[in-house]
């Protein structure tokens, strides 16, 4: 595997770092292609913010540089970047002047059917939820042991994904990826104030929404959206847009419509530039 610590070649981290005993740190899956990071300014956005919330001292410029010279090596794959509050002795409390340490691994494109793409998938009811937290909400933080639960609530090629609902029962996300509603001309995706991950996909499409005559809303979803819903659709920045065929808890059909396949172009293209 190809990977870098702290900008040169690497593949050890001291035992005390805080990304590895506590997951105080972001992370970063990056799409490369043609020796390109896909969305990279979306990435760097959205880490950047991260950063901040967490108050992880972070060089950005510099992490861009390298990620540009990483990929450049990389060609084709998957770039996941790791940026983590450094290396402290035991215990909860930061060292003083902890430096931030930064991991980039990298890892081929992964194989997914194309039929996932061209005629939807069918989604699973994930049982695990998410619990609120305000403070983590919309971030790519290390703690990702919710997904990790829900992911392994299913087994084999039925369900390509899992949808994702709060405690309050509402509908959030999937394991790994955005969960969009079309209806009329309203794109609609979930409020994630309180917990989440704010795709940098599911950032570009709202951007580019109003270009195809669609009115995005970000708002509390829930089961009646969905049962409203003309399209459906999931979204990450390394696969695009996957639509939804088929939610087979509430007996939910759909095809994939004609905006969803708008949107699905426009995903590409931002893939590829």
């Amino acid at each position: 595997m190809h990977s870098w610590i702290d900008g040169q070649p690497g593949t050890a981290v001291n035992l005390q770092n805080r990304g590895l005993a506590y997951g105080d740190g972001l992370f970063e899956t990056i799409a490369v292609r043609a020796g390109k990071p896909s969305l990279l300014q979306y990435h760097l956005d959205r880490l950047a913010l991260g950063c901040q919330r967490l108050a992880i001292e972070a060089d950005i410029p510099l992490i861009r540089d390298e990620l540009l010279r990483f990929s450049s090596q990389l060609g084709e794959g998957v770039a996941k970047l790791v940026v983590t509050r450094g290396d402290s002795p035991r215990g909860y409390a930061p060292a003083p002047g902890a430096m931030a340490r930064r991991i980039l691994q990298g890892a081929p494109l992964p194989a997914y059917p194309v039929v996932n793409a061209d005629q939807g998938v069918s989604l699973y009811a994930c049982k695990t939820r998410l619990a609120e937290q305000p403070l983590l909400a919309g971030l790519k933080h290390l703690n990702r042991l919710e997904q990790v639960l829900a992911r392994a609530e299913w087994q084999g090629a039925e369900f390509a994904e899992g949808l994702m609902r709060d405690t309050q029962g509402r509908l959030i996300e999937g394991v790994y990826s955005n969960l969009f509603l079309i209806r009329d001309d309203m794109l609609l995706t979930a409020d994630l104030s309180r917990c989440g991950v704010a795709g940098v996909m599911r950032a570009a499409l709202l951007e580019h929404a109003p270009s195809l005559g669609l009115n995005p809303q970000v708002r509390d979803l829930e089961q009646a959206d969905l049962e409203q819903a003309d399209e459906v659709f999931l979204c990450n920045s390394v696969y695009g847009i996957w639509p939804v065929r088929l939610f087979a808890e509430l007996n939910l059909n759909w095809s994939p419509g004609p905006l969803t396949r708008k949107l699905q172009a426009v995903a590409r293209t931002l893939l590829d530039t």
